[in-house]
């Protein structure tokens, strides 16, 4: 039973429907304007209106709504809007259509059902389009010429697949008022210019008086007063009134739907007849008790119900019930979009070593989803991916990666997404520092070193080709002259001299004119018997020069000079130099450092980043031995940074200064359309259209060049560059032949460049080209087989304009077709026309590179062919049904009907049944009883029947009536159906030793065969499960399941019409779960 409304005024206004909840509308709503019923929801989203009370100054029912959409696809909402009548007003809505598979469905609504897609025409028109470099979908309805009863709620729905929102607004329609005083003829106006009736509704004056809700008035007065009350407020029916208030237990029901954001409150709402009533609020059928997340009022006659921290187990089906009249409703918890906050860096890592993924999102426990190049990853047998979560973070583990493993790799949020790239390089094992030779006494100890790219690589030593197991270490890599030694930077330079003399010499170390001592700090000498040992501790570039050692005693004295270099990594190159870019490249150089460290640079090793990551990904990891290097596999319109490492036999430098931030980006395409627009004896106009394909860096502008013809000399029309598509090339030499082009620049430099098809002439055009084609001749013209084709088109244009025909763009045969040219028109004529002759003809008319084109169709019609296949398909009483199809040859033209006539066998004199018929079935009647028929149709179109008839290949006898009765057939019913799983599998997480179950449903003809499989292998045999199937219900029993028996069940039903597959996941847990602080918060929440 619909719930009525009343609402009154002592004046005639317009009736505003009651609000039944504590609602919160749109702000700006038009206070004339009745909120629309889903607008009326009691959502209290932002917990200002957490008890339902309405902000000062507006009614309950014109609180602005608070409400947040669910899945917030409009880019830009419908706002509410005024029109006076007649006058236009247009509605836009937006949908990013980035993230959406397919096309989205808008839909617009008036009130709470009307589709106005069904209602457009002269005042109503919607539109859409798509804008393909944005990629997004708007949305427009246009309402023309508005009218008085167009005001109102209006709803705009928008859907793409498992995606859903909505958009509430209002239209307010004003009246024009005049100041002159009332016109009484204008009162009299005609609703619309179509229809014929007349609306009077303006001689109605509108009452400024508030609106009086009756109900209330009612409620709160005895029964004695009704009928005073009804007669005061201009009610008749009071028998109705009795009624609906002894019948009625609910006065204001639920709103069909509610929304609200996951952790906050919303209150639900009703108002009941009886203040003394007791309702029940149930969820999904089960009655609703009290808890701390559930709270109960009642105040008068509403009842309230609110429930607070709402979460996604709150999206459900509420119900109120008093006694058995109840009002249901459905809550929609949206949960917030989860956000990447800290995004996916770009890899470079060897063969064989683990990778990880990391991303920081802005919820904890949100659920992400992992893709390499566009494919969902899964956790697989192999463990090859690893998904771990701590907190927001989420990181993806591959172990030994392996060249399949580069690609790109995303992570997928319900409100963003983050791509990284992966490349794996294979190890290439290289000598930074060999060993050397090396000269030392017997009983001392030989120190041998060698330095190698990879830290994890095991050596092994050999001595004079034997294997030889030791352990060894060099201060110097050795000697490169017979009085140099060369060192190490950082390590220990230690010279060991052996001395003779007696009495024992006395030893001193000099370098140059100064005296080496101990006192030095690094510098240690000790002297033994028969050696003189002199270390310098971690050699350093200044340490290097020539060494002389002196020793003395009484009997003389002698000297030694041994030179020491030291060498050392190079220093760090200069920071790189950005050279040119591409869509996913760029060409990078570099000075050689300064100093080489005493070793030749071998080579250099270059980094890039993104500007804002802060992680550097190696391009290369043998030396590259040149100083101009391209980069490729960069993401267009992103800013990277560059630094080079510079290498020798020592190692490998400190890094560069990072070059300036660069963007990878391409030219855009050529421009488009280049053509002469306007000429001169000096001046020439060009236009054209802007590159199909401009790419990420904005379009800077367009420059225009020319040069003579066979000149390869190009001169710019003007400086700097122009945004325009057209120019005007002025102070240009008459007479000579340019040829001109036009290329687009961004930020990559100029485009390709889109030139002329031929060089063009300067002089003045006293005439442009024009073709005037014969008002006959911009239709199709149709002509018979063999009449003779003269068509005429005059055309303007001095000098004389070259004229040429084709006919789908290829040349006309001159054997079949004439062509004459004067100075005023041309003349195309056919002798005798054919079929082949029809055809879209072509005309251009050109003076240099200006042009002017017209098209003339032509159509060749012939008599059509017989029909085909007549047959006499049912013979019953004095008729025939016949049936044929169509000729194969219409005759370049449509069939106009058929013409059937009949014969009696005895005779063949043919009479005319039906003539210009239409269809290609009919029934012959008034047939004579026991004679013997024969039949035959011709098709006609706009030239004449066909030639030839169509014989029926069978006669039609006339049986005498009542002596054979023929029983009716029927066609045998195919009731055969592909098996289709009416009910899925459902993942679950069961206790292990319990025994567990796993139920779906299916149905199909014939009765499809059930197999059971885990893990993707058939389990049909296997002692632990069973398998039952009744009435098309199959039930999979695992008997007391381990925590083995998770993973991935599939069931799959097959028969003769096809096969359908169900799967789900089953996650078997420990008997005694670990007490952790999430499990207990669930608890106490529960």
């Amino acid at each position: 039973m619909p719930e009525p409304t009343i609402k009154a005024v002592k004046e005639p206004q317009k009736a505003v429907s009651p609000d039944p909840a504590v609602a919160e509308p749109k702000p700006e709503e038009p206070k004339e304007t009745p909120s629309a019923p889903t607008e009326s929801s009691a959502a209290d989203t932002s917990g200002t209106a957490s008890d339902g009370v309405a902000p000062e100054g507006l009614p309950e029912s014109h609180q602005p709504d608070t409400r947040q959409d669910l899945t917030g696809l409009f880019t830009e909402r419908p706002q509410s809007g005024e029109v006076n009548v007649g006058e236009n007003i247009t509605f836009v809505a937006r949908v990013c259509g980035e993230s959406l598979l397919k096309k989205p469905t808008v839909k617009w609504f008036k009130g709470k059902w009307m589709d106005l897609a069904s209602k457009s025409g002269k005042h109503l028109q919607l539109k859409e389009h798509y804008d393909r470099n944005t990629k997004v979908y708007t949305f427009e309805m246009h309402i023309i010429a508005a009218k008085a009863n167009f005001a109102g709620a209006y709803r705009c729905e928008v859907s793409s697949r498992d995606k859903f929102d909505s958009c509430n607004f209002d239209l307010a329609v004003h009246e024009a008022r005049t100041t002159d005083g009332f016109d009484i003829r204008t009162a009299f106006r005609h609703a619309g210019e179509d229809s014929g009736e007349l609306d009077f509704s303006a001689l109605l004056k509108k009452s400024t008086e508030p609106e009086v809700d009756v109900w209330e008035i009612l409620q709160k007065s005895s029964p004695s007063e009704y009928e005073k009350i009804a007669f005061q407020y201009g009610i008749t029916d009071l028998r109705g009134i009795f009624i609906f208030i002894l019948t009625t237990a609910i006065l204001r029901k639920l709103d069909p739907a509610y929304q609200v954001e996951k952790g906050h409150k919303i209150k639900l709402q009703i108002e009941v007849a009886n203040p003394d009533a007791e309702v029940k609020w149930l969820k999904h059928g089960q009655e609703i008790h009290l808890t701390g997340r559930y709270i109960f009022e009642s105040v008068g006659n509403k009842r309230f119900l609110t429930i607070n921290n709402c979460t996604l187990a709150d999206d459900a089906a509420y119900t109120c019930m008093i006694g058995e009249e109840k009002t249901v409703t459905e809550l929609f918890v949206k949960e917030p979009p989860v956000l990447i906050v800290r995004n996916l860096e770009d890899q470079m890592v060897m063969k064989g070593e683990r990778v990880e993924f990391e991303c920081e999102v802005s919820e904890e426990g949100a659920q992400v989803k992992w893709e390499k190049d566009g494919v969902e990853l899964t956790r697989d047998e192999s463990f090859k991916y690893r998904f771990k979560k701590d907190g927001c973070k989420h990181v993806l583990i591959i172990n030994d990666v392996t060249k399949e493993d580069c690609g790109h790799y995303r992570v997928k949020t319900n409100g963003g997404q983050s791509l990284a790239e992966l490349m794996v390089q294979e190890k290439q094992l290289e000598v930074y520092q060999s060993i050397a030779d090396l000269t030392v006494k017997a009983k001392y100890q030989a120190v041998f070193k060698c330095e190698v790219s990879d830290e994890k690589v095991k050596g092994i030593w050999y001595k004079n080709k034997v294997e030889h197991m030791c352990y060894i270490h060099l201060d110097c890599m050795g000697r490169t002259a017979e009085c140099t030694i060369l060192v190490v930077a950082g390590n220990k330079l230690r010279l060991d001299v052996p001395i003779t003399g007696d009495p024992a010499p006395t030893v001193v170390w000099t370098k140059g004119e100064k005296v080496l001592t101990d006192s030095d700090g690094r510098v240690h000498v000790e002297s033994t018997k028969g050696h003189c040992i002199f270390t310098i501790e971690g050699a350093e570039r200044q340490d290097e020069g020539v060494y002389s050692v002196i020793v003395r005693n009484p009997a003389g004295e002698d000297t030694a000079d041994i030179n020491v270099k030291v060498v050392d990594v190079p220093d760090p190159p200069e920071a790189p130099r950005i050279l040119s870019v591409g869509e996913d490249s760029c060409i990078v150089q570099w000075d050689p450092p300064l100093f080489d460290g005493g070793q030749p640079v071998i080579g250099y090793v270059l980094e890039r980043k993104k500007k804002k990551s802060y992680r550097w990904m190696r391009l290369n990891f043998d030396p590259y031995k040149e100083t101009t290097y391209e980069t490729k596999r960069m993401i267009e319109g992103v800013a990277y940074e560059m630094r080079v490492y510079a290498v020798n036999a020592i190692g490998m430098s400190r890094p560069s200064a990072a070059s300036q931030p660069f963007v990878p980006v391409a030219p855009t395409s050529e421009p488009t359309g280049l053509c002469v627009d306007d000429i001169s004896d000096t001046t020439i106009s060009l236009k054209w259209r802007a590159p199909e394909r401009i790419g990420s860096a904005e379009l800077e502008g367009y420059g225009v060049e020319y040069c003579k013809e066979g000149s390869d000399e190009w001169i710019p029309a003007f400086k700097g560059l122009t945004d325009r598509t057209s120019v005007i090339i002025r102070d240009l030499p008459t007479g000579e032949k340019m040829q001109f082009r036009v290329r687009a620049y961004n930020m990559a430099g100029p485009s390709p460049p889109a030139t002329l098809q031929q060089a063009v002439t300067i002089r003045e055009i006293m005439q442009r080209p024009k073709i005037w084609v014969p008002r006959n001749l911009r239709q199709t013209l149709i002509k018979k087989v063999g009449e003779t084709i003269n068509l005429v088109i005059p055309f303007q244009g001095k000098p004389r304009p070259q004229v040429n025909w084709t006919k789908t763009d290829e040349p006309l045969d001159p054997k079949q077709v004439s062509i004459r040219n004067s100075n005023t028109d041309t003349i195309l004529f056919i002798r005798r026309s054919e079929r082949k002759d029809s055809g879209k003809y072509d005309v251009q008319v050109q003076i240099e590179n200006v042009e002017d084109r017209a098209s003339v169709n032509i159509q060749i019609v012939d008599l059509p062919g017989p029909p085909q296949n007549l047959k006499a398909i049912d013979v019953w009483g004095f008729n025939v049904a016949l049936e044929w199809k169509p000729p194969k040859d219409n005759g370049n033209c449509d069939i106009t009907g058929y013409t059937i006539q009949k014969a009696d066998k005895k005779t063949m004199e043919w009479y005319i049944v039906f003539e210009q018929y239409r269809r290609t079935n009919c029934v012959v009647s008034d047939l004579i009883m026991g004679n013997e028929y024969v039949f035959r149709v011709y098709a006609m179109n706009m030239v004449g029947l066909s030639p030839e008839p169509c014989l029926s290949k069978d006669s039609a006898y006339i049986q005498k009536t009542g002596i054979v009765y023929k029983p009716p057939s029927y066609k045998e019913r195919d009731f055969s159906e592909v098996p289709k799983f009416t009910h899925p599998l459902m993942s679950r997480s069961v206790i292990a030793g319990y025994n567990a179950t796993l139920s779906c449903s299916v149905r199909g003809i014939p009765k499809p065969k059930i197999t059971w499989y885990k893990n993707k292998m058939d389990i049909t045999n296997e002692a632990k499960y069973r398998m039952f199937s009744n009435q098309g219900v199959l039930t999979l029993e695992i008997r007391k399941p381990c925590p083995f028996d998770g993973g991935v069940y599939m069931c799959k039903a097959i028969n003769s019409s096809g096969e359908d597959v169900v799967e789900c996941k089953l996650e078997v847990r420990r008997k005694y779960m670990p007490l952790t602080q999430e499990l207990l918060r669930d608890l106490l929440n529960s």
